[in-house]
């Protein structure tokens, strides 16, 4: 049987002395995609920095493929096929979109097949090639940044708040392409404030309140459990 991509064996870790997250248990799979849910400030990204080794555990471990990824640099990590999109989307936006791509040349991949594997994804970013970046629609630029990912073949994807600030119809293509990589294999954790954004195409999801996982299951199971027991009402997921 495969190990997991990812697997959280009872972590717990913090800033400076303030303890955020608590014993948390959790595993991706191949072609999974976990969506970890939950208000601003429990700990969703924190958890995100633990597995990207951007923060380490207090206590105990994160595994990667089955290996401990204690003391691995996270320039390693990425070469091992484990790529983060950051909150907030992780381009350059004084360089225009071909520079971009260029400077994702440093992950070992010709900016050939970089192109390649970009305006096959998004096509839309091959007309715009000459345009800064920071000019880009808010989805564009988050095309951008998952096209960052995409040149480096990873087998783990992190995603933090992939629907900040952007249309629904653009986070429903966005996600429509999530979708395709867990077809392809690669295992997806996402962190999102807004449920509904993600669970059309989660495999599995947990709910993170104050640093615990409350309750985990597929997303049909957690579904009636998100309005009660943090967002309030409906309308909110």
């Amino acid at each position: 049987m495969d190990k997991p991509l990812l697997e959280l064996e009872n972590v717990s870790t913090g800033y400076g002395i303030i303890p955020v997250l608590h014993g948390i248990n959790l595993s991706v799979g191949k072609g999974d995609i976990y969506a970890l849910l939950g208000p601003n400030g429990g700990g969703k990204s924190t958890i995100l920095k633990v597995c990207s080794r951007q923060i380490d555990p207090w206590a105990g471990s994160v595994k990667v493929a089955g290996r401990s990824i204690e003391g691995i640099a996270a320039e390693d990590l990425a070469k091992a096929g484990v790529c983060t999109i950051p909150e907030g989307k992780g381009i350059f936006p004084n360089l225009t979109v071909e520079e971009n791509l260029i400077m994702m040349t440093h992950a070992c991949q010709s900016l050939q097949a970089i192109q390649s594997v970009t305006f096959e994804r998004f096509p839309q970013l091959g007309n715009k090639r000459n345009q800064l970046a920071g000019t880009l629609s808010g989805g564009e630029q988050q095309m951008l940044s998952m096209s960052r990912a995409l040149s480096t073949n990873p087998k783990l994807l992190l995603l933090d708040e992939l629907s900040m600030g952007l249309a629904p119809i653009i986070v429903k293509d966005l996600y429509g392409i999530v979708s395709q990589l867990a077809e392809e294999g690669i295992g997806v954790l996402v962190v999102e404030q807004f449920a509904r954004t993600v669970l059309g195409v989660a495999t599995r999801a947990g709910i993170l309140i104050n640093g615990k996982i409350i309750s985990e299951g597929s997303p049909a199971e957690l579904e009636d459990q998100l309005s009660d027991a943090y967002l309030g009402t409906k309308g909110n997921v």
